[in-house]
């Protein structure tokens, strides 16, 4: 059995955030091309944010490539989807559909692809909750649990409340 990962998923492999311990133990992952910018932007803004060093963004960022690209002695860790004009079809569909944002819907379009051509890909994981309520809504099993996703962002609601230094 495979796994779609959109972005948010995929930042957990590299960076230790909450629900990085849910993602760290898939193995057969299929992602949407659009993870080749989406996981370096997101790892570089955390280096903006404070939340990594400009080394540490370098180093997570080059363990993503090597897991996109695969090295000389290792494949990829991941099935790339090549954005396709169907999908962006679709995608735009999926925006009308679910009022999802572009780039959600273009990996919800991606993960819809990757079912059709893998009858096993039937989990989709993802912590954004208006993408996982669409790709539920299209049939996807969710991961993490909804249970473990409550719990998740109530740690980011206490997070983003909390004083600084507290």
């Amino acid at each position: 059995m495979s796994t779609f990962a959109d972005s948010s998923a995929l930042v957990k492999l590299y960076a230790d955030e909450a629900g990085h311990e849910q993602v760290r133990g898939l193995v057969s992952i299929a992602v949407a091309q659009l993870a080749r910018v989406e996981v370096p932007a997101a790892l570089w803004r955390k280096q903006r944010m404070g939340e990594l060093s400009a080394g540490d963004a370098r180093l997570l960022t080059a363990d993503f490539e090597a897991d996109y690209f695969g090295t000389d002695s290792e494949p990829p860790r991941f099935a790339a989807v090549v954005v396709t004009g169907s999908l962006l079809d679709e995608a735009a569909r999926l925006c009308a559909s679910h009022g999802l944002r572009a780039y959600d819907a273009v990996q919800l379009s991606t993960a819809l692809a990757v079912r059709r051509v893998d009858e096993g890909c039937t989990v989709f994981a993802g912590f954004d909750r208006s993408l996982r309520t669409a790709a539920a809504i299209e049939g996807f099993e969710l991961m993490p649990s909804e249970d473990y996703l409550r719990t998740y962002e109530a740690l980011l609601m206490s997070a983003s409340t909390s004083p600084s230094g507290a």
